[in-house]
C-alpha cells in the first residue's frame, strides 16, 4: 500500500540530556525502566521543529552507542535524547514471541555463554547461506531468554557501555510499544517504532516466519494504521511484498553496498541490491514501498583519499519515484567515520560525525539512523 509522507519530526533538546543519563532497569524481572527528571528536555524549541520539519532521527537500535543495543534501557534513552524513532530487530523464540535482537544468534550480545544449563543448545546453523556458530532465539522459549542478560556487542570499541552489562533483559516487540506509549505521553510527543523483519527466509523455512505476529502485535495495539508512528523495513523484498497487503503503514526497502536480497539468491534471481539502487530498481520499489534505507556509502561513497566523495544519484532518483531516503548508520567513533573526519588514530575517540551529517543532509536524505541520536537531533537542529 503506498502511501503519501506522514510523519513530522518534533525537535527535543537533546543536549540537556546528556550521554550520561543512567537509565535503570531491575535485572531480575521485567519492571519498566525508571524515570528520570527530564523536563528540560521535553521542552519544545518551536524554531528547531521547524528547521527539521519532516527529517527523521531514528534511533539504530535505540540508542546503541551510549547502551548495549536493543534494550528497553537503549530505547528510552534515544527517546530522551530526541529521536522521533526507536529501532527494534525482529528476531523470534521458539515459541513465536517476537523479541528484539540485531541476528538471530545471541552469543555476541548476550550472557548466553556464561549458563551452563544452555551449553548443550550451541550449534551451528546455515544463516542466510553461511555457516554461523553460535546460539539462536528460535530455540529458545521466551521464558528462557528472559534469564539471559545483554552485553556490549562491540566492547572494544565501546568500552563504556560494558558498565551496563548483565543488567538488562532482551525486550519483546510488546514492551518495546508500551515503553514508546509511556514516553510518547511523558515526554509529550508521539515516539515512533522502525521495526525490521531479520532474515525473513531463514525464519519463515523454519516454520516461524515473523510477518504474522508481526500484523498481528500491530493490530492488537491499534497501530496498522495510516497515521500510525510506525515504519517497518527489510532487506528482502518478498516479505514487504506480502505486507504491503496486509500493512497500512510505510514500508521501506533496505539496501546494501554489497550482496543481494537473500530471497532474491534463493529464488535464483539475479539482481543485487545495485539493481534495486538503480533509477528503475527504485520505480519498481515504489510499487511496494515508501521509501528506501540504504548503506550510507550508496548515498555518498568514499573517495580514493578516504574523504566522503560526489553523491550518487541515488537520493535524487528515489524522490522521483516518490520514496523517502533514510540511509544508515551514523556513528561518532572514529572507526566508523571517513578519515578526514577523524579525531586521531584510535578507532574509539569520538569524531567529527555533525560534519559527515551535514554533508548527508546537503545530498538531501530525508532521514537517517544513528547511534548517537542525541549528536544527530543536534546536527538536524542546527
Amino acid at each position: 500500500m503506498k502511501l503519501s509522507r506522514q510523519f513530522v519530526a518534533i525537535g527535543a533538546s537533546a543536549l540537556t540530556v546528556g550521554a550520561a543519563l543512567v537509565v535503570p532497569q531491575v535485572s531480575g524481572g521485567s519492571a519498566p525502566v525508571g524515570q528520570q527528571d527530564v523536563s528540560a528536555a521535553t521542552q519544545h524549541d518551536a524554531s528547531s521543529a521547524q528547521r527539521r520539519d519532516r527529517f527523521v532521527v531514528v534511533g539504530h537500535r535505540g540508542a546503541s552507542g551510549y547502551r548495549p543495543e536493543h534494550t528497553l534501557a537503549s530505547y528510552e534513552l534515544a527517546a530522551r535524547m530526541g529521536a522521533d524513532f526507536v529501532e527494534p530487530d525482529l528476531v523470534t523464540t521458539k515459541d513465536h514471541v517476537l523479541v528484539t535482537r540485531h541476528e538471530p544468534e545471541i552469543g555476541g550480545t548476550t550472557d548466553v555463554a556464561a549458563h551452563p544449563e544452555f551449553a548443550g543448545r550451541k550449534k551451528t546453523k546455515i544463516l542466510d547461506g553461511v555457516a554461523l556458530t553460535g546460539w539462536f532465539t528460535e530455540d529458545f522459549t521466551l521464558k528462557e531468554l528472559k534469564t539471559l542478560r545483554a552485553t556490549e556487542r562491540i566492547p572494544a570499541i565501546r568500552q563504556h557501555n560494558t558498565v551496563f552489562n548483565g543488567r538488562y533483559q532482551i525486550p519483546t516487540l510488546q514492551e518495546v510499544i508500551d515503553l514508546t506509549k509511556r514516553l510518547s505521553r511523558e515526554l509529550d510527543r508521539p515516539i515512533g517504532i522502525y521495526p525490521e523483519t531479520k532474515h525473513p527466509t531463514y525464519f519463515q523455512l523454519q516454520g516461524l516466519a515473523l510477518e504474522p505476529e508481526l500484523v498481528k502485535v500491530l493490530n492488537r495495539n491499534g497501530l496498522n494504521r495510516s497515521d500510525a508512528k510506525v515504519y517497518v523495513q527489510s532487506f528482502e523484498v518478498a516479505n514487504l511484498k506480502a505486507l504491503d497487503k496486509q500493512l497500512r503503514v510505510p514500508l521501506v526497502q533496505l539496501t546494501s553496498s554489497v550482496g543481494a536480497p537473500y530471497d532474491f539468491v534463493v529464488a535464483g534471481d539475479k539482481r543485487t541490491y545495485a539493481d534495486v539502487v538503480s533509477a528503475r530498481g527504485l520505480r519498481d520499489v515504489a510499487r511496494y514501498a515508501d521509501g528506501v534505507g540504504p548503506s550510507k556509502d550508496q548515498v555518498i561513497p568514499v573517495d580514493a583519499t578516504g574523504k566522503l566523495g560526489t553523491p550518487t544519484p541515488l537520493v535524487r532518483d528515489a524522490h522521483k519515484a516518490g520514496l523517502v531516503v533514510h540511509p544508515y548508520t551514523f556513528r561518532v567513533e572514529n572507526s566508523f567515520l571517513p578519515p578526514n573526519l577523524r579525531s586521531s588514530t584510535v578507532a574509539s575517540d569520538s569524531g567529527n560525525l555533525f560534519a559527515e551529517i551535514a554533508a548527508y543532509r546537503k545530498a538531501g536524505i530525508d532521514g537517517l539512523f544513528s547511534d548517537n541520536a542525541d549528536i544527530a537531533v543536534a546536527a538536524t537542529s542546527e
